[in-house]
């Protein structure tokens, strides 16, 4: 906020308007139409571009020294004063539908894309032209993504920055960059800030993510050099690896990056939250695929080491609810020979929730049972024709199969309670991307291999 605000300074500078009137944190009172008037001003008055660009930044800093309450009721203002004229649409199709001739017609039709187009939209538009306006609009679509859910009026702003935001963050004007130790010490700041699936623990850990037989590339904008959009970080080693442990070891023997067969991709986040919708992941991947084969003449085998997130999400209430027909009668009575339960089911769940993965002899009976349920889960639970898991539907949008499902490939306390430990290889083969990427959009089709294929019998 302070960068933002700083880089602010100057543009007031060049005029003789300052920020007009105080509001206080909350926007209370009489506050909000305060915050209308000024809206208004900057959305309709005439004036010259520094005038213009004055104006937003009032605005703006006015936001930023919000508190949470003030800011919601900001949005809220944005969102419900300054949506479209319902009425000046009305009139406008009128004219569409009985058109006196074709000019008629598409005059009409011009105007009525016009007429569609919300006024608060020019505004959102304005904070492209100053300092750090990028940065800022996403900031405050990320702080509105999490209270649009109940309020249409929300979710049609929300709608407006997602199209905007779409816009300037298209793949074309992206930059792929590759971040390495020697990367400025505040971007390596923000990998660690950002990283979203394997937390990094300390430089020591950072560095070791960053040795010559590890990788990590980023996207950038143009408009915000110094912010990764999205990183993906990536092992170079000599075997499709079956454990995050095993891969983030720091005292792991490091191999020289032309001797690897292998690069496996086993952290992708997103940066700035308020891109979320907007596909950036899918194009990083294939970019980096792209990338390491043809500067790594040496490279066979692109693989992930992922998540399954959402597994226990989708077991546990199913356990919680003592539903045994998700169990064979040989997996029931497996169950109640390491839980003394009534119910198998709830059984299972009470040792999901215990430290059942450092007991051996617990270990072995669930491994059959949780192995077939995830993949189970993998490959037969939708969300519309939609993989339900969120990793899974994104690797396989991107034309990746599933190769490998890994029994206690992350052990860690999240790993556990998210994926009962369980971890997937999803491969992208070079040649099968684009097929692969058809057959799961056009038919939602889910390839997998026969190794895969095999847990979904009931034993």
């Amino acid at each position: 906020m302070n960068e933002i605000l700083k880089a602010w300074e100057k543009i007031k500078s060049l005029t003789r308007r300052a920020v007009t009137g105080k509001v206080g944190p909350d926007l209370s009172g009489g506050d909000e139409k305060h915050i209308k008037k000024m809206i208004d001003n900057c959305v309709f008055a005439r004036g010259g571009e520094i005038s213009s660009r004055s104006r937003a930044v009032e605005l703006g800093e006015i936001y930023l020294n919000l508190s949470i309450k003030g800011r919601e009721r900001f949005m809220k203002v944005l969102a419900r004063e300054f949506d479209i004229d319902i009425n000046k649409v009305i009139d406008i199709i009128l004219k569409f539908q009985e058109p006196e001739d074709e000019d008629a017609r598409i005059k009409a039709e011009m105007e009525l894309s016009r007429a569609l187009i919300p006024p608060r939209v020019k505004l959102l538009k304005q904070f492209n032209s100053l300092p750090n306006g990028f940065k800022f609009l996403i900031d405050f679509r990320a702080e509105l993504l999490p209270i649009r859910k109940n309020d249409p009026y929300l979710q049609k702003l929300d709608a407006d920055l997602e199209d905007i935001l779409s816009s300037w963050f298209d793949i074309g004007l992206l930059d792929l960059k590759e971040i390495t130790w020697q990367s400025p010490a505040s971007l390596l700041e923000k990998l660690i800030k950002y990283e979203a699936v394997h937390e990094i623990r300390s430089w020591a850990d950072l560095k070791n993510r960053l040795d010559s037989d590890r990788l990590c590339y980023a996207f950038f904008h143009s408009k915000m050099p110094d912010e990764p959009l999205i990183f993906v970080e990536v092992a170079l080693v000599s075997e499709i690896t079956n454990s995050i442990r095993k891969l983030l070891d720091e005292e792991a023997k490091t191999i020289k990056p032309e001797e690897a067969d292998t690069a496996v991709f086993y952290s992708i986040s997103n940066a700035q939250k308020g891109l979320a919708g907007i596909n950036l992941g899918n194009f990083l991947i294939k970019r980096v695929v792209n990338e390491l084969s043809n500067k790594l003449k040496g490279l066979k085998h692109f693989v992930t080491l992922s998540p399954v997130p959402n597994f226990r999400k989708w077991l546990d209430p199913i356990l919680n609810n003592g539903d045994e027909s998700i169990l064979s009668p040989s997996e029931i009575k497996a169950v109640k020979s390491v839980n003394d339960h009534k119910n198998a089911a709830k059984g299972l769940l009470e040792l999901l929730d215990s430290n059942w993965s450092i007991k051996p002899d617990v270990s072995k009976t669930l491994k059959p049972i949780l192995m077939r349920l995830c993949v189970g889960y993998l490959l037969q639970e939708r969300r519309g024709k939609k993989a339900l898991d969120p990793v899974a539907n994104f690797h396989l949008e991107n034309g990746a199969f599933i190769e490998r499902i890994n029994w206690l490939g992350d052990t860690s306390e999240k790993g556990l309670k998210q994926s009962a430990g369980i971890m997937v290889n999803y491969y992208y083969k070079l040649s099968d991307i684009e097929k692969n990427h058809e057959l799961y959009i056009t038919e939602s089709r889910i390839n997998a291999s026969k190794d895969v294929k095999k847990w979904l019998k009931k034993s």
